[in-house]
């Protein structure tokens, strides 16, 4: 299993620059990937990267805004009202994308040889931090 410690981040659309009477894309996650990159990197060093097919489990653990609690005497408590779901953006397959793009070349050879995904986007519970959790599995041929 590998924990990614923090917000879980999620794959941003390119960006467009025009630098003179050129057009050029790039990514502004740079940052974010190497966080993670090292993050995991720490908990695969000495391991090969996986080969064939593979299954992977993957859960986001995201913090519940203020919103969702109480005031005075039940700043600790739920409202009854606080959805139990997250779902507001970003989209879980953003996730995906961005955990899987880090994970090339470092946990597998490529994204390519995930061929089935289980993915969830959670509220932490009490005393959680927020994280990525993964899960992988090699599918027996």
């Amino acid at each position: 299993m590998i924990i990614i410690k923090g917000k879980p981040v999620a794959k941003n659309r390119p960006r467009f620059a025009k630098r003179g009477k050129i057009v050029v894309a790039y990514s502004d996650q740079e940052t974010e990937s190497g966080k993670a990159y090292l993050q995991i990197l720490e908990q695969v060093r000495g391991v090969e990267p996986l080969t064939g097919a593979l299954f992977v489990e993957i859960s986001f653990f995201i913090a519940r805004p203020k919103s969702h609690f109480g005031t005075g005497k039940n700043s600790g408590r739920l409202k009854p009202s606080s959805p139990k779901y997250h779902t507001k953006k970003p989209d879980v397959d953003n996730y995906i994308k961005f955990y899987f793009d880090v994970m090339n070349e470092l946990v597998w050879r490529d994204d390519s040889q995930v061929v089935s995904v289980k993915a969830c986007k959670k509220y932490c519970g009490p005393g959680e931090i927020e994280k990525t959790q993964i899960t992988i599995e090699t599918i027996k041929e």
